[in-house]
């Protein structure tokens, strides 16, 4: 690959780790970070993945999940519980919430600490990925 080619290719690389902007209202973010509403079959996938960590400190209508965490609120009803946009800030930075939480900030690369190298500047999550788990749980209605 020459060098131009090996340019370009960074230049993509650091532009799809680039955070969109979004405007935090109150405690919640109400408009999409992508523009357009998620997925909820491939929201539901992300919140069962361990990689992801949702079930790792939350449990839920997941009965097919013989391990699910205790740490969190139950997952049950945060459709009726929040918003979509109120889901979004918490998934985006839950710290802006309560600066205390245990609730990993899943789109933020500034302030953390403690963060390998590797993960240096990146978000755990895509903007495409918030936005698809934030339309399952707004389904979670029970």
């Amino acid at each position: 690959m020459g060098f131009a080619a090996t340019a370009l290719a960074l230049t993509c690389a650091a532009r799809a780790q680039e955070l969109r902007p979004y405007v935090i209202t109150g405690d919640s973010i109400p408009q999409s970070l992508t523009g357009a509403p998620g997925d909820a079959a491939r929201g539901r996938a992300l919140v069962l993945e361990r990689t992801s960590t949702c079930i790792l400190c939350h449990s839920g209508p997941f009965p097919e999940e013989k391990f699910q965490g205790d740490l969190a609120p139950s997952l049950a009803g945060a459709g009726n519980r929040s918003s979509a946009g109120q889901l979004r800030l918490r998934l985006v930075a839950a710290s802006r919430l309560n600066p205390a939480t245990i609730m990993p900030s899943y789109y933020r690369v500034d302030g953390l600490d403690r963060v390998g190298p590797a993960w240096r500047g990146k978000p755990i999550l895509s903007a495409e990925q918030i936005e698809d788990i934030v339309a399952y749980l707004a389904t979670l209605r029970e």
